[in-house]
């Protein structure tokens, strides 16, 4: 499940650096992830560096964007070229 920031966002910068398939981009108010890039870290980390990082605890799973841990490793490898 691709992961999204929640409106309670403050744009404090934290998330964007952090991601390392460049899913979190800045929006026209807030912080925005694109579901079609996050993979929650998945084949990089153990846990979604951005909710590691952000200080608001606004960054949840996307219900519109469910995706299984098989999945995310797919589209991890897909991502990063180790298909």
């Amino acid at each position: 499940m691709a992961l999204l920031i929640d409106d309670s966002c403050i744009n404090c910068d934290m998330c964007e650096p952090e991601c390392p398939n460049e899913a979190i981009t800045m929006g026209e108010e807030i912080y925005e992830i694109d579901p079609n890039l996050c993979t929650e870290c998945v084949g990089h980390y153990d846990k979604p560096t951005c909710i590691s990082v952000c200080p608001i605890d606004c960054i949840d799973p996307d219900p519109n964007h469910k995706e299984t841990e098989d999945e995310l490793l797919e589209k991890f490898c897909i991502l990063t070229g180790k298909v």
